[in-house]
């Protein structure tokens, strides 16, 4: 009678160079284009008052990959325009809350799109791996309730 023996296979699904290059150069402007237009198309909708609830997650995501990178050394000039952020999206989120409307003031308006300038430069100057690793970081936080995360939905 013979033994199992286990044989390994080699699953040529991936091509290990191929993916290698490919995050250690930038981000296609194709990705960073459809990552932007939905950032100001939620601003848009925040100016004009109609904002959606999907709205107010894409800039909550925004804020919070913008503070997981800052606090990981890239840009950590972002912080208080974080912060500053993070207090209009909060008042926003206590306004949902009370009125079922959503919507932000003049100076949260301003916070959000200083804070969006400050992101598109830390995205357009870190290569895809990097970023990659930092969305996977903000996700991780999220899921665990870090208490560090406060704008969640």
């Amino acid at each position: 009678m013979s033994r199992k023996v286990c044989r390994r296979k080699v699953w040529p699904l991936v091509n290990a160079t191929a993916h290698a290059i490919s995050g250690a150069t930038m981000i296609p402007e194709s990705d960073l284009d459809r990552l932007r237009l939905r950032e100001l198309s939620a601003l848009e909708a925040f100016a004009k008052g109609n904002a959606t609830p999907s709205d107010f997650r894409d800039l909550c995501d925004m804020l919070n990959l913008a503070e997981t990178m800052a606090q990981s050394g890239v840009g950590p000039e972002v912080m208080p325009a974080c912060e500053s952020a993070q207090a209009a999206l909060l008042e926003a989120k206590d306004r949902y809350e009370r009125t079922h409307r959503l919507g932000l003031s003049g100076p949260g308006l301003t916070a959000l799109r200083g804070l969006y300038e400050f992101h598109d430069l830390q995205r357009t100057s870190v290569d895809r791996s990097t970023y990659e690793r930092a969305i996977a970081k903000t996700r991780n936080r999220i899921r665990s309730a870090h208490p560090g995360v406060r704008v969640l939905t």
